[in-house]
């Protein structure tokens, strides 16, 4: 039952800020907006607000903006061209069709920043204890046990991970004695580092260096920062998620990472449920990752997307017209299924999870 209130908040909340992105945009350049819904299909509840008609749909895995003269060819009254869209110079258009992925990104901004001023940033605190011991690793052959501290290597003192990282690093193989406290006995031994493989989080080898086999404990403190820290910590964590999810996609089309491993509405109900008995923060930041993943998704230039439609308004504005309607209702029925294919992919491999065969 968590699970299910926790993506429908979800999941509301994210279609809600990408359609008003369009909505606002369209209503702040005086085209007329005829309906904003949350969800498609059978219309569930309905209010009519001036213009525009105000739904909640029966399907709740998407939303829509209709706009007045939306459609290539609508006959529209002289008077009434104004308030129509596809009457409407290209960059209007375009504006209206980018603002709903970039209303998913800066929702995120904003979650971010507002996490790192009334929770805190996360900040690692300095400390040399161990965590874990590869095993098969020099660190295990040494005798080096987790919960074990590093209080000297090669007899300098070693208050920072970093120093002890570096000291490793720079051995390039040679012996190297190291103090640990142990509980209330501090002892020495002699290790020698070798040659490992550096793999970035998507498994790839980006190097090479000589490690020891150990990993430090992660002591977390959160410290609340002002607006303007925030604020930036905000946008450096935002272009990160946008950067890891562009490098995702490029690694799964790449076959780096298992198509496999993609999800759909089911993984993502799972883990909205675990995350929102984790705590509100934790419930937010994960509605902020997935905020920027459909933002960022929307943008890709595939039919059907808001980033196919601002592909055929480029085009519009390099050919000084737009492609003809047959052309792009062959290209739409592409996109259709193209992303048909998706959904059932994803699908298939939520219900292969759910009965456990992976």
């Amino acid at each position: 039952m968590t699970s299910i209130v926790s993506f429908i908040i979800l999941l509301g909340v994210l279609i809600f800020v990408h359609e008003f992105g369009h909505f606002i945009t369209a209503k702040l350049l005086k085209i007329k907006v005829l309906k904003f819904s949350l969800g498609f299909g059978p219309k569930l509840i309905a209010r009519q607000w001036g213009e525009t008609e105000y739904l909640i749909s029966a399907l709740p895995l998407g939303g829509y903006v209709k706009l007045f003269g939306e459609q290539p060819g609508e006959t529209i009254a002289p008077a009434e061209l104004r308030g129509s869209f596809s009457h409407r110079p290209v960059w209007h258009r375009f504006l209206v069709v980018l603002a709903g992925p970039m209303f998913n990104l800066l929702f995120a901004l904003i979650v971010f920043s507002f996490i790192y001023t009334v929770a805190g940033i996360p900040e690692p605190l300095p400390g040399t204890t161990i965590a874990t011991v590869n095993t098969s690793s020099p660190a295990a052959a040494a005798g080096i046990k987790p919960g074990d501290t590093i209080t000297m290597v090669n007899g300098r003192p070693t208050l920072k991970w970093a120093a002890v990282s570096r000291i490793i690093r720079q051995s390039e193989g040679a012996p190297i004695t190291i103090t640990l406290q142990r509980g209330n006995k501090s002892i020495q031994i002699k290790a020698q580092a070798k040659i490992s493989e550096i793999k970035n989080i998507f498994g790839e080898v980006v190097g090479k260096r000589y490690l020891l086999g150990i990993s430090k404990k992660q002591d977390i403190v959160y410290k609340r920062k002002g607006i303007i820290t925030a604020w930036r910590a905000g946008l450096t964590q935002t272009w990160s998620y946008i950067y890891l999810t562009v490098m995702t996609l490029v690694k799964v089309l790449q076959r780096v990472v298992p198509a496999s491993d993609m999800g759909g509405p089911i993984m993502i109900a799972n883990m909205a449920g675990q995350q929102f008995q984790a705590g509100w923060n934790s419930f937010l930041s994960f509605m902020a990752v997935l905020s920027i993943n459909l933002g960022v998704i929307n943008l890709f230039p595939l039919p059907i997307l808001d980033g196919g439609h601002l592909t055929f308004f480029v085009i519009e504005a390099i050919r000084k017209k737009p492609l003809t309607i047959s052309a792009q209702e062959i290209i739409q029925q592409i996109g259709i299924i193209l992303l048909g294919t998706l959904m059932v992919f994803v699908f298939y491999n939520d219900i292969i999870r759910l009965l456990g065969h992976t």
